[in-house]
């Protein structure tokens, strides 16, 4: 696996702080539902692209929690649409807003719904883009996700081999060109085992009793291989998802008979990968151009 050294990170920023930048609006939103957190926003690509280009569908992180919505991950959005990406960035309903008993801040993720959700709007996709973004080509689609989405991405991926019975479980592989997770919160045993974000993964499944059950339905280092191609990006030096979960994750990609494209970047925490004014975005832009091209 790569290990690329990058420059100091010209934010300024410590290295798990997020990115303080203002939202960037969309060009166009339409819902996929009827809850509020049901909507899709459209990126346009900007300037001179000559034609179609890829679609990038973008799944924001935030543990799964309410108060971590889509707008802190809106200027990553605009940064794809500056490099000449048409973009959907995808809300979903998360966990409640409200400190849970026996967590530190609020619950993290809904269980059904944040699922039922992020299916619902990648069905919706291919219809809501078409009105949306009549520049973006559906055939060189790719799927990307931070932290928490980066997670989302890798199972919605995933759908096709979702165990027998699953209301999520496609009949056939999504139409993807690929999938670029970005810190994910991709193996569940490591992450419970490290306590990331709060012990978010137990709270996202509906606690203790439900964890065991419903695991094989969500965990994506469980639902391999998809045959879809994918790369994970993350910083060394994360402190937020550390690096151990995504490596748990291409070891479990490996044993099933997948390669998995890991990079991990020297000096780089969690946030840099979707902030603008980093070198480390640059990295993302690129592995996620080399999949949609």
């Amino acid at each position: 696996m790569p290990s690329v050294p990058l420059p100091d990170e010209p934010s300024g920023l410590p290295l798990d702080e997020p990115p303080t930048l203002p939202a960037v609006a969309p060009d166009a939103s339409a819902p996929y539902g009827d809850h509020p957190d049901q909507v899709i926003d459209f990126y346009a690509p900007r300037g001179e692209h000559g034609g179609a280009v890829p679609l990038v569908v973008v799944l924001h992180g935030g543990a799964w929690r309410a108060p971590y919505d889509r707008q802190h991950i809106t200027p990553f959005a605009d940064f794809l649409a500056r490099r000449g990406f048409a973009v959907a960035n995808v809300e979903y309903r998360r966990g409640s807003s409200l400190p849970h008993q026996n967590a530190d801040g609020p619950l993290a993720g809904r269980w059904p719904e944040t699922f039922d959700d992020v299916a619902a709007a990648l069905d919706a996709l291919p219809h809501l883009a078409k009105e949306a973004l009549p520049e973006a080509d559906l055939r060189r689609t790719v799927l990307t996700g931070h932290s928490a989405g980066g997670h989302l991405a890798l199972w919605a991926a995933a759908r096709h081999v979702l165990p027998e019975g699953s209301p999520w479980r496609l009949s056939s592989p999504p139409p993807l060109r690929g999938v670029v997770a970005l810190a994910p919160i991709a193996d569940f045993a490591t992450a419970v085992r490290m306590g990331v974000c709060g012990d978010a993964v137990p709270q996202l499944l509906g606690g203790e009793g439900s964890y065991e059950e419903r695991q094989p339905y969500a965990d994506p280092a469980a639902l391999l291989p998809t045959g879809i191609a994918t790369a994970v990006v993350q910083g060394r030096t994360d402190t937020t998802v550390p690096h151990e979960v995504s490596e748990a994750y291409t070891e479990a990609a490996a044993l099933a008979g997948e390669v998995v494209g890991l990079t991990l970047l020297e000096d780089v925490g969690h946030f840099p990968l979707i902030d603008p004014a980093a070198d480390a975005c640059a990295v993302v832009a690129e592995e996620i151009a080399q999949l949609a091209y």
